[in-house]
């Protein structure tokens, strides 16, 4: 058994990104400020978005986001329960409401027959969301939302450096990125929203801080123009410079911690196909480079002989850490109060929900803590097998 604990995951941080930020913090302007404008300049060169805005986190963009689109009483948005709960929970706060989706069994991501039957005259938007890394089939789903004349906006919270058919995500259409410290890239805490709409990117960078007309730097100066003025009620959710200097520091690395966390899931592809009941995702069938934020596999406990929970708490027993992304929002305690329609309507999101486990899966994870986290399932699932065949004897 490993002498130290291995966690589902740790921010790739070094020692020149921890002195960066003592720049920072030295410089005597630590609020949004030229790091911040860097940041977004990075992410929308990467990407090839004519806009990118940074905020204090992705759900804040989302919150920002779906207000400057004018969601609001009565309209619906369509998309995935499979998802963390910040992007349904924004759309109710706003006094919209959500349309669950069900998503494909083994891949997880939704699809554009699944949207294409839920979109009413009332659908306002619809939010595909690229899970673990993995690019949903957008040319299908910009047809359903073309014809149907419905807006788009992706949850890209785990796809930054994610392809789709040869481009990179969050340069076609308007997509919002995570950069919480599980993300490949983190700011600690934070976000970027990317988009070709020069009126949706102007008001969101007006809704960011407190809707003034001028963002809280001034890219010619450092500062805020003092005549600035309220152009409509707005938020404080601008990101600090320094937050926004640890990613710009990981943004040229983004490659590498992508290449590294694939070298790490191809060992568990080859080493899990020895183990009876422990079901990785599939990868999406079409072109894509896929950024490996989450590797997730799916407890069969008929084969296992033991549930998710028993699994997980045999591998922390043996200092492997993991985690559930996600357990479904519609069954979330006020989602299932509140939107029961849903609850036994979304087969594969349910059965999934109930069984789903991330491994560790991080750039600092060398092959053999990706063995010891394989030897800790075979040893946890060995133990109840046992079990269970001196019961029958």
């Amino acid at each position: 058994m490993r002498s130290t604990f291995l966690p589902f995951c740790r921010p790739s941080i070094s020692e020149e990104d921890i002195a960066a930020i003592g720049d920072v913090l030295r410089s005597g302007w630590i609020t949004t400020g030229p790091k911040v404008v860097e940041l977004e300049d990075l992410v929308a060169a990467r990407t090839g978005a004519k806009h990118a805005i940074a905020a204090t986190s992705g759900t804040a963009l989302m919150h920002l986001t779906l207000q400057a689109m004018g969601i609001g009483a009565g309209d619906e948005v369509v998309g995935p329960s499979m998802t963390w709960v910040s992007t349904p929970n924004m759309v109710e706060l706003l006094g919209g409401r959500n349309i669950f989706v069900d998503v494909d069994r083994d891949t997880l991501l939704v699809t554009a027959d699944a949207i294409a039957a839920a979109i009413t005259p009332r659908t306002k938007l619809v939010i595909p969301v690229h899970y673990a890394g993995a690019p949903v089939d957008l040319d299908a789903i910009r047809a359903v939302c073309s014809a149907r004349g419905v807006a788009m906006l992706e949850d890209a919270a785990h796809a930054i450096g994610t392809q789709y058919k040869g481009r990179e995500i969050g340069g076609d259409d308007s997509a919002i990125f995570s950069l919480h410290p599980i993300k490949n890239i983190t700011s600690g805490e934070g976000g970027v929203l990317t988009t070709n709409d020069a009126e949706l990117a102007a008001r969101v960078r007006r809704l960011r801080f407190h809707g003034l007309a001028v963002d809280a730097n001034d890219r010619r100066q450092q500062g805020r123009s003092p005549q600035a003025e309220v152009q409509e009620p707005g938020f404080k959710q601008n990101l600090p410079d320094m937050n926004a200097i640890l990613a710009v520091r990981q943004m040229p690395r983004l490659d590498a911690f992508i290449a590294r966390r694939d070298a790490i899931v191809g060992i568990y592809r080859t080493r899990l196909a020895e183990v009876d009941g422990i079901v990785p995702l599939d990868d999406p069938v079409w072109s894509h480079k896929h950024a490996r934020h989450l590797f997730v596999v799916r407890v069969d406990e008929r084969a296992c002989g033991m549930d998710r929970v028993a699994v997980m708490d045999g591998l922390k027993t043996r200092n492997i850490g993991t985690g559930i992304h996600f357990l479904a929002a519609h069954g979330q305690k006020w989602y299932r109060e509140n939107r029961p329609e849903w609850v036994g309507n979304l087969p594969n999101t349910e059965w999934n929900s109930a069984r789903i486990c991330t491994l560790p899966c991080f750039p600092e994870m060398t092959e053999d803590d990706a063995c010891d986290v394989v030897d800790a399932i075979k040893e946890t699932l060995a133990g109840a097998r046992s079990t269970v065949a001196g019961g029958i004897r």
